[in-house]
């Protein structure tokens, strides 16, 4: 019975750690579970210890969140993994594409019907009408929604 607390103890410790990396809940499910398991073996492992074992293990817990929190996006590896900002100044649009509208360029892939193009000295994602275009064809800008730029063959 107590080899079993230790084994849940581990697995749901290291499952709820390895959630972090290996987002989408399932890993931490089975980690918080295997903790929880953990907590009601030990009351029959360690009978006269069980119930401080589970509200250390609560406590542990919550510690643990509260300084992974606090602590782990200053780190290297945290800042590589998470935003420094939230992300309301960030702007899905492209600006000055209007400028584009009847600009020749050339297409610096094929374009099925989608591909990059060379524009007015920038490089853009563009459309075609329909048509299939080779690499290199001389092409003009006919419309522009948003971030899309429509382009026909000269």
């Amino acid at each position: 019975m107590i080899e079993l607390f230790y084994i849940l103890l581990i697995t749901g410790l290291l499952l709820t750690g390895a959630e972090i990396f290996v987002p989408g809940g399932i890993l931490g499910v089975i980690g918080i579970s295997s903790l929880i398991g953990a907590m009601i073996v030990s009351n029959f492992a360690f009978p006269s210890f069980g119930p401080y074992i589970s509200i250390g293990l609560i406590f542990l817990l919550l510690v643990s969140i509260f300084h992974w929190a606090k602590y782990f996006p200053k780190t290297r590896f945290g800042r590589q993994m998470t935003l420094e900002t939230d992300g309301a100044d960030f702007d899905a649009t492209e600006s000055n594409l209007a400028e584009l509208i009847d600009q020749e360029g050339k297409t610096l892939t094929p374009c099925r019907p989608a591909g990059f193009a060379s524009i007015g000295g920038r490089k853009v994602d563009v459309v075609t009408e329909g048509a299939m275009l080779g690499k290199d064809q001389t092409i003009r800008v006919v419309q522009i929604e948003g971030n899309r730029i429509v382009v026909r063959k000269v």
